[in-house]
């Protein structure tokens, strides 16, 4: 099931469409309903970075201002700091070492801000090993300075310069997520085009309102009834006048 969420110059966001599976025929489907001379019109769309995405976006929606979600952006990343934590964990359990690495997992993926009391001297004892896992974990935390940018060419010079210090890096997963990133550049930097037009807060909302709206249903017999399900909850539609007000 994909969604598609829309916000108009009023300021409502809404669920617009929602089509069976993850696929480009699905995200066509969509252009077909929507129609050429709306499709014209959008001028901000935010997305992951699904190739079939990338491709009927820039050939649908070639006007609009393709920008990249933060949200799924740091979650790839933590997704390759972890894979280089459990392997080192393994490599050091495997030669008998002191296993440093162990119940560290939320220690390296939370950001600093959002540390317990208890884990913040965890951490800073951990940052005294000279381990993969500790300078994946730096070079994570120097590619959240990326988002404070304003300009995008000074964004794009910070950008080549952390995928270059990383290539550097030795430290694999971490190097493939610096090829990702340099294969998007463009998209990256649209973040800063759009000027914070596009909230992946927003974004991250309505997702986990539209898995709070299934997971209450407990399931559903057919997709359609799970389809009209997320239309009444996210659609904003416009709902009956009532005679009397309930306070």
């Amino acid at each position: 099931m994909r969604g598609i969420w829309l916000g108009g110059r009023d300021g409502c966001r809404r669920l617009l469409w929602v089509g069976e599976k993850r696929r480009v025929k699905t995200l066509l489907g969509f252009f077909r309903w929507f129609g050429p001379e709306r499709s014209a019109e959008l001028r901000f769309i935010c997305t992951d970075m699904w190739r079939p995405y990338l491709t009927v976006i820039a050939k649908k929606a070639s006007r609009a201002i393709h920008v990249l979600d933060r949200f799924h952006i740091m979650a790839k990343m933590n997704k390759a700091l972890d894979e280089v934590r459990a392997q080192e964990s393994r490599a050091l359990a495997a030669k008998g070492y002191e296993p440093v690495l162990k119940r560290t997992r939320w220690l390296l993926l939370k950001r600093p801000e959002n540390l317990t009391e208890k884990q913040e001297p965890k951490l800073a004892e951990l940052l005294r090993y000279n381990l993969r896992s500790v300078r994946a974990y730096l070079l994570k935390e120097d590619f959240q300075f990326f988002w404070d940018y304003i300009s995008p060419y000074w964004a794009g010079q910070f950008l080549d310069r952390w995928c270059t210090r990383t290539m550097r890096s030795k430290i694999e997963p971490m190097k493939k997520m610096a090829r990702t990133l340099r294969a998007h550049r463009p998209l990256l930097l649209n973040w800063f085009r759009a000027k914070g037009a596009v909230s992946a807060a927003t974004v991250e909302g309505f997702n986990c309102k539209a898995k709070l709206t299934l997971r209450k249903s407990y399931g559903f017999r057919t997709y359609n009834a799970m389809e009209i399900a997320l239309y009444h909850a996210l659609g904003a539609l416009p709902e009956p006048k009532f005679t009397h007000k309930f306070c």
